[in-house]
């Protein structure tokens, strides 16, 4: 017989089903109650909150829902929150799921899972579980989360499905408060585990666009020197480029650019069906309607929404780099149109970081022409494990670091400032 491997598979069928508007991908929030209250996160409420609880969609809601999304082409599913298990019913959710067909991929905190849980994922076992953690050492962890001995909640979980052989990766947000414990985390996971890392820096503000979560976000040049200190990352970031950059698309007067209402949708724990996870308008409600009808209907209209000006984004070819849509716009600037300057820095940061040239694209004020490029891009040396690197990767000689050590030290305790700022 002859075998397929599972990349192939799945890139054809995304090729397939790319132009025929089918929805393959989905994911839904089956609540956001959770036993932690981590300091930025988008939309994590109480694990007791009963109002919240009474709001949520019900199992019955649940498998109604999963029949029409698996009727309507859908294969790929994320069940995310809050935290999943903060659901006492979700096992009986997920596994109806998996009854459907469904890849099912799980994000969770790893706090609430027990030998039963692990059990149960065993017999049905997901396509991939991600937990998050926060920190190399619990004393970081648990600051972030809020909530003494997570940690140590968190390693049980993992050893929990480590034992059982399940498919397990673990990540964390890269904040101010544990940015320095990046790369132990990164060894402690991949060497001591054997598991797989990843990270983010790229946080959001809260589901009702209020911003306290990005009072620990990392600056821009704290982002990108976690980005330069890793050769891998690094590389990801470079093959990106190649393929993005220069790429002429044709002419595109629509606001969205990526998938969403294509091939992904969203659900959140009270039935409203959006084109991503942080959509938060132009909601169809599927508890008075079907999900072939909101497909249809509401998501291809939002999907279809023109842009009403033209904006530096719309000429610019860094996009795959910046990660602006309507959502983020919405969130941070309450216009899906505006452009999130903190975004654009990151974005033309890293460029400069990794010494790539970047595609003009209109006036643009980060660019080399235009009025905040040099000052976005002074004192960009970060630090590297063997030495100094410049932003186009130069190693500099012992007596050029001494020259330019007070502008790395600025740039580190930059991020310093804000972690204690936020903690005090």
């Amino acid at each position: 017989m002859e075998r397929t491997r599972y990349s192939d598979f799945s890139a054809a069928l995304h090729r397939q089903v790319a132009a025929r508007r089918v929805p393959a991908n989905g994911a839904i929030e089956v609540t956001r109650r959770c036993p932690l209250a981590c300091a930025h996160c988008y939309n994590n409420l109480p694990a007791q909150d009963t109002r919240a609880r009474a709001a949520e969609l019900t199992f019955d809601d649940h498998r109604r829902i999963l029949d029409e999304i698996t009727a309507a082409g859908c294969l790929w599913l994320l069940y995310t929150g809050g935290e999943i298990f903060a659901r006492s019913d979700f096992l009986d959710i997920y596994t109806y799921a998996k009854r459907k067909g469904l890849l099912v991929t799980l994000f969770t905190n790893g706090t609430l899972i027990t030998p039963r849980i692990a059990d149960h994922l065993a017999r049905w076992r997901p396509f991939c579980i991600e937990i998050t953690i926060y920190g190399a050492a619990a004393q970081t962890h648990d600051r972030i989360t809020g909530v003494p001995g997570s940690y140590e909640q968190c390693l049980r979980g993992v050893g929990l499905l480590m034992e059982r052989g399940l498919p397990l990766a673990l990540k964390t947000m890269a904040l101010t408060l544990n940015q320095r414990e990046i790369p132990a985390m990164k060894r402690f996971v991949e060497e001591e585990l054997g598991l797989r890392f990843r990270f983010d820096a790229m946080l959001n503000c809260r589901v009702d666009c209020s911003q306290g979560p990005l009072a620990v976000r990392l600056p821009p040049r704290g982002i990108v020197e976690l980005d330069i200190r890793d050769p891998k990352r690094a590389a990801e970031w470079r093959k990106l480029a190649e393929r993005t950059f220069g790429r002429v698309s044709p002419p595109n007067d629509e606001i969205y650019h990526c998938g969403a209402g294509i091939n992904f949708f969203a659900v959140d724990p009270y039935g409203k069906l959006t084109p991503c996870l942080l959509s938060q308008t132009d909601a169809y409600d599927l508890r008075t309607g079907s999900f072939a009808e909101g497909w249809k209907t509401t998501l291809r209209e939002v999907r279809c929404r023109e842009r009403t000006r033209t904006t530096k984004c719309v000429a610019c070819e860094m996009k795959a780099m910046c990660g602006m849509c309507p959502p983020n716009g919405q969130l941070e600037n309450g216009d899906p149109e505006e452009p999130v300057d903190f975004l654009c820095r990151v974005a033309h940061l890293r460029a400069h970081a990794l010494g790539l040239d970047i595609p003009p694209h209109g006036g643009c004020e980060y660019c080399k022409t235009g009025v905040a490029y040099e000052e976005l891009i002074r004192g960009t040396a970060v630090s590297t494990n063997d030495g100094l690197a410049d932003s186009v990767g130069r190693r500099w000689t012992s007596n050029e670091r001494k020259e330019r050590r007070p502008n790395q030290q600025e740039a580190l305790c930059e991020a310093g400032n804000q972690a204690g700022a936020v903690t005090t």
